[in-house]
Parts: C-alpha cells; sequence; structure tokens
C-alpha cells in the first residue's frame, strides 16, 4: 500500500491507512518533537496524539499535496505547545534521554557518519537545550524539514518580518552557544 492509497483509506473512515503513515513518518516525527520538547516521552505523546488528530482531521487534508509536512508541520505545533507547557518541570533523568536521542538521530545514518559528526552533533544539542522552544521550533522548522520562510510563516500566522526576527534571534543565540563551547 503506498501513501496516497493509505490516505483514501482514511479518508473512507478505515483507520488500517493509518498503519503505513506510522511506518512512514514515526521516527521523523519524533525526532522533531524531541528537538523542540528535549523529553523523549512527551515527544512520543505528541506524536501519537498528532497521528490521532491527522486521523480525526483527514477529511479536510488535500490528497493532491504530501502529507509529510502536512503532518509534521501539526507535530511542530503540538511539540511548541507542549515544551511551553512544560519549560518548568525539570527531567529526572537526563542520560536516558541524552541516550534515546542518539538512537533517533542514527536511526538512518551510517556507522562512518555518525563518527563524523558525533562531536558536532554533540555541541549543536547541548547549545539547542539551552533555546526557548519557540527558538528550538523555529531552528527545527527552517533546518531539518528545510521549510522556507514563507512557509513558517503561513504556518505560525505571522508576518514574514516576524518569521525573520525568530530566526535571527534564533541563529544568533546558537551561534553565540556554538562559539562559547568552542573557545573553552
Amino acid at each position: 500500500m503506498d501513501e496516497q492509497l493509505a490516505i483514501q483509506r482514511l479518508k473512507r473512515g478505515d483507520i488500517r491507512g493509518l498503519e503505513l503513515l506510522v511506518d512512514l513518518y514515526q521516527v521523523r516525527a519524533v525526532r522533531v518533537a524531541y528537538l523542540i520538547t528535549r523529553d523523549v516521552p512527551l515527544a512520543e505523546d505528541v506524536v501519537q496524539d498528532a497521528f490521532l488528530q491527522a486521523y480525526r482531521s483527514i477529511r479536510h487534508f488535500d490528497a493532491s499535496r504530501p502529507f509529510g509536512p502536512w503532518f509534521l508541520r501539526s507535530v511542530i505545533h503540538a511539540a511548541s505547545k507542549a515544551a511551553q507547557k512544560s519549560a518548568r518541570q525539570a527531567s529526572l533523568d537526563p542520560t536516558a534521554e541524552d541516550a534515546r536521542l542518539e538512537d533517533l538521530l542514527a536511526a538512518d545514518e551510517t556507522v562512518e557518519g555518525q563518527v563524523e559528526s558525533g562531536e558536532f552533533q554533540r555541541l549543536v544539542w547541548e547549545a539547542m537545550q539551552k533555546l526557548l522552544p519557540r527558538q528550538r521550533a523555529a531552528i527545527v522548522q527552517r533546518y531539518f524539514l528545510d521549510m522556507s520562510e514563507k512557509e513558517m510563516a503561513a504556518e505560525l500566522q505571522a508576518a514574514p518580518g516576524t518569521v525573520k526576527w525568530l530566526l535571527y534571534v534564533a541563529r544568533d543565540r546558537l551561534r553565540a552557544l556554538l562559539t562559547e563551547r568552542s573557545v573553552k
């Protein structure tokens, strides 16, 4: 079964169509949610809820467009909201979450690629942890999902200037954090 057939099944109310979409997008969606929430269980909950919401609202989905960007936008929105709600709570076991993130990031990567990029990923990950949830979401949308500023503005229902400012602030803060780490 391909993605289009799965969507047609869902539009007819057949939940079995969701199985293929979960297979295709779950790992990537959890990665996206985790990069924003910094909490594996919360990211998994966000993605599970996003799949259920996709099932409930699939009748509004334009089947001539790709499912992935539509779905991942909903994951980003839900993860941003969840991260803001839990921003005051500290993780009890950050090492387990860090290990889980590494597993998620390495799911599709070769051993050689992991060795070459491991240190850089660690530095970027540590710096990303210090960004605000909204800033992390902007970085994920722009650089992980390759969304244009125009697409981001439409998704955030914000002026293009606001998106440019948000990206500028997020990149500037990330750059400062990475520079600070490399000087130490």
